[in-house]
């Protein structure tokens, strides 16, 4: 469940914080969301897939620490990034 290279790159360009960003903690976030998207949704039709279900897990804990750094560093991006992204609420 892996992103291809337009649709990373479509992300890092709607995310990047400068023009040279690949890295950035709003960058992250949106790619694993994307991947946690996907993978939910191949988790709806292949329910005894417990390998991704468990990476998914990891995938979903990743983001929530990022999340948490971010609200603690900056609470005004982590508000625009959470109703950007369309998390949370």
């Amino acid at each position: 469940m892996s992103l291809d290279t337009a649709e990373k790159q479509k992300l890092i360009e709607n995310h990047q914080v400068h023009p040279t960003d690949t890295g950035s903690v709003e960058v992250q976030v949106a790619m694993l969301s994307k991947r946690i998207s996907k993978l939910s949704d191949h988790l709806q039709g292949n329910i005894h897939d417990f390998a991704s279900r468990q990476g998914l897990l990891k995938m979903i804990g990743k983001r929530k620490r990022l999340l948490s750094y971010l609200k603690d560093k900056n609470v005004q991006k982590y508000q625009e990034l959470v109703k950007k992204i369309g998390i949370r609420g």
